[in-house]
């Protein structure tokens, strides 16, 4: 009974940041999710409807959006790794190495700042041009190769059709409405219907283990702390969704890295300081949403911690000792890591519960409905 108290105490934790998601007005638009969760907030110059989805969904799995060739947006956001990716940071279409693990697009449209550390980027439209045209490091590697890529993709009569079904002209195609294709796409990869959603939300009271139950309580406990940073409907402290009061935003130093005994990260990714200056911010990132999180290892900003078990014995030390190579340090004792990074003891089997509640979180919908699947033949 206590684990079904906490979670009925979660519907009202969890709903509080609803207030007000049915504001929004009507659209044509099928999103797919249950009553009890919000919808995305769309931009106004952007509207979503089935045929830019559509568009979205054929340019998102589309190899000659690189300049290259060689590369499609989902070559590092694979649907079946919940579209992140499964090595601990991509290169790009040039072969370019990239210091970021290719974090998942599930529920990307409820978040308030987008990639692992920028205030800058906020809305996916904004935020798709990075891996369009980026040149530090490459991704699609589209710039200097602009005219070529729109010839093929507006010498296609697939796209010829799926253009005009989508913005009511004959074209030609253009990289902004690549982009609001693109954005209207990703919006839709949405998972809210987990074993932990239909029990918290009364759908089905038996859709949780008992060990994943006892997960839950350790998750919501004031003796781990994890849902000071993974909280509210889509466990991240940075979300928004359509009709928000308020939009949250925030970045944490959790004690990866202590390069220098100072709390410096490697100099190849600073985190948040690297846009704002500020030494404050050093070695601090987004708190990603851990939904699907069961299906998006490697994990951490940088791919260096290879399962769940692990993620959680870094926490339960608060923070990450490295005894030998160029990032040997103490994350322990960084005094810029976050002040809920603070360590805790679990015992095996309580660590086996986490874990268990954790891949609760898993919704299989969208990983498997070919609704979201690549459009094109295989090759």
């Amino acid at each position: 009974m206590g684990a079904f108290k906490l979670g009925c105490g979660i519907v009202l934790a969890l709903s509080a940041a609803l207030v007000g998601c049915g504001a929004e007005e009507d659209t044509p638009f099928d999103w797919r999710i249950p009553d009890t969760f919000p919808r995305p907030e769309v931009p106004e110059g952007n509207p979503m409807t089935e045929a830019r989805f559509e568009l979205g969904r054929h340019l998102f799995y589309d190899l000659r959006l690189s300049g290259n060739g060689t590369m499609a947006c989902a070559s590092c956001h694979r649907q079946a790794h919940s579209f992140a990716d499964m090595v601990p940071t991509p290169s790009g279409s040039t072969g370019d190495p990239h210091t970021r693990n290719a974090p998942t697009l599930i529920n990307a449209g409820y978040a308030s700042s987008l990639t692992w550390a920028s205030p800058l980027l906020d809305r996916l439209e904004d935020q798709i041009k990075i891996p369009m045209f980026g040149e530090a490091p490459v991704e699609l590697g589209i710039s200097g190769h602009e005219a070529e890529v729109l010839a093929r993709l507006n010498g296609d009569p697939i796209y010829q059709r799926l253009f005009e079904d989508a913005f009511g002209t004959a074209g030609p195609m253009d990289f902004d409405h690549v982009i609001e294709a693109l954005a209207c796409f990703v919006r839709t990869l949405i998972a809210a219907d987990s074993p932990v959603d239909r029990y918290v939300y009364g759908r089905d009271l038996d859709a949780l283990s008992s060990a994943a139950l006892r997960g839950m309580d350790l998750f919501f406990s004031e003796r781990l702390e994890c849902h000071h940073c993974h909280g509210g409907f889509n466990f991240t402290a940075s979300t928004t969704h359509a009709g928000s009061t308020f939009v949250e935003r925030r970045w944490h130093n959790t004690g990866l890295y202590n390069v220098d005994g100072a709390g410096g990260y490697p100099a190849r990714d600073v985190g948040l300081m690297a846009v704002t200056h500020d030494p404050a911010d050093m070695g601090r990132f987004k708190a990603p949403t851990l939904r699907n999180v069961a299906l998006t290892a490697p994990y951490m900003h940088d791919g260096s911690v290879e399962t769940l078990s692990e993620v959680i014995d870094h926490y339960a030390a608060g923070g990450r000792h490295l005894t030998d190579g160029p990032d040997a340090g103490d994350g322990r004792l960084s005094p810029l890591k976050s002040s809920f990074i603070t360590g805790f003891e679990l015992s095996e089997g309580e660590k086996a519960d986490l874990v268990a509640f954790l891949e609760a979180l898993t919704d299989r919908r969208v990983i498997d409905d070919p609704r979201y699947a690549s459009p094109w033949p295989a090759p």
